[in-house]
């Protein structure tokens, strides 16, 4: 996206943009989306942000329900198997490279690069919980940036855009002052989009229905997990194995591989989570039209929160653009959240090349040791290629997982 908006089409500035992105950080649920629908309404108003988050989360509907429904009627046909082998692998380059865009971007000093690692530290090994990383973030940003503002004032304003010539650009781009009268408008229309139909299921249907419990639960994570796809994944995959059983161990790294190699947010993940809790509960239905259905309801009360959300706060956002106190505060919290997303790549791969990881305990300090004999050999070598095909050879994103996929094919056919 910053590469399209800011760079190519220079639709709007890199520093408005970095705004955006910071604000939409702070907000729980899928950044990118909400990024997507913040620029929309920046450029267009809000049709253009309605179109926009819209359109960016049809490609990735359509592609994870068509998966979703391959891997629940075929996951042990060798041939999917061996798709979702590679698959993996894959994802691991994406993820090391997400990491290494976004640090590239954020860590402008060493006080950013002080603050990732604190981040990392805070949640990988003492599990800290991403809200309080983003508070402690923010508050280290807010106090820092009147120690030393050259520092922390790394997300600048309008004013010091301006200066740069990026004003040129972002002059074009106005917006109204936000209003009393139409921001309770704004919540009460998208309130009821997000709530009616959450009511409806639980007065017609129940409260212990398939259907009801998914609403309320991804209505739930939609406003209490922060950091997007990455933070809540944990999240996610404890209460649908473990609370709910709608998603056998391991399964929740198979959808995320599903929704890393296909257009749209990655947190359209919680998909793939509703569509295998109702394939598995249909009730009455057919159990491929109960995760049909599933999915429509989860994408629902996952997206509608993120239109609530930009439309609502994003006006007085950019009312508080020239606001140096938020400025400091939100570039520590960008800076911080590399050190959350280095810490998923780093779960994640442990869990995908080694078959078991025990978890100990260290003084306070939780250590995740892989038993190096569990070593997934064929796993192992495919994200070597796709690290090389990555970041060596240049290959993008779809190029490297059709490699991988054809490499995964390759080992489960002819060697396992």
């Amino acid at each position: 996206m910053h590469r399209f908006l800011v760079e190519e089409k220079k639709w709007i500035g890199e520093n408005r943009f970095l705004h955006a992105l910071n604000y939409c950080m702070l907000l729980p649920g899928p950044e990118a989306q909400q990024l997507a629908t913040y620029i929309g309404w920046l450029l267009h108003g809000r049709r253009g942000g309605i179109v926009a988050g819209a359109l960016f989360v049809l490609p990735g509907f359509l592609s994870i329900l068509f998966l979703s429904i391959l891997y629940a009627l075929w996951k042990d046909v060798a041939i999917v198997e061996g798709i979702f082998y590679g698959i993996k692998p894959a994802v691991l380059a994406i993820v090391v490279g997400a990491v290494i865009k976004i640090g590239k971007k954020a860590l402008k000093n060493e006080v950013m690069v002080a603050i990732a690692i604190l981040s990392f530290i805070a949640i990988f090994f003492f599990e800290v919980a991403f809200p309080i990383i983003v508070v402690g973030a923010a508050l280290i940003g807010f106090v820092g940036g009147k120690i030393s503002e050259e520092k922390f004032y790394v997300i600048k304003g309008h004013k010091e855009a301006a200066n740069s010539g990026e004003g040129l650009i972002d002059a074009l781009i106005t917006t109204d002052r936000p209003t009393l009268s139409q921001s309770l408008k704004t919540a009460i229309f998208w309130l009821l989009l997000w709530f009616v139909p959450i009511i409806l299921l639980a007065i017609v249907l129940g409260l212990e229905n398939i259907f009801t419990k998914e609403s309320l639960f991804f209505s739930q994570a939609a406003v209490v997990t922060f950091g997007g796809a990455y933070s809540v994944l944990a999240y996610i995959s404890q209460k649908a194995v473990e609370t709910f059983g709608w998603l056998q161990p391991g399964e929740m790294l198979d959808g995320l591989g599903m929704a890393e190699t296909t257009p749209g947010p990655l947190i359209q993940v919680v998909q793939f989570v509703g569509f295998m809790g109702a394939f598995r509960n249909p009730g009455t239905l057919d159990p491929v039209v109960a995760g049909v259905l599933a999915s429509f309801l989860v994408t629902w009360v996952t997206f509608i929160p993120c239109f609530f959300f930009i439309f609502l706060g994003a006006p007085y956002i950019e009312s508080l653009r020239n606001n140096k106190n938020l400025s400091t505060a939100l570039s520590s919290i960008t800076a911080a959240v590399v050190g959350v997303v280095l810490n998923l790549g780093i779960w994640f791969s442990l869990n995908t090349i080694f078959k078991t990881i025990e978890e100990r305990s260290f003084y306070g300090m939780r250590l995740l040791i892989p038993d190096l004999a569990s070593i997934d050999i064929g796993v192992a070598g495919i994200t070597v290629a796709a690290c090389v095909a990555y970041f060596g050879f240049k290959l993008d994103m779809l190029k490297t997982i059709g490699l991988c996929i054809a490499l995964g094919l390759l080992v489960k056919f002819l060697i396992f």
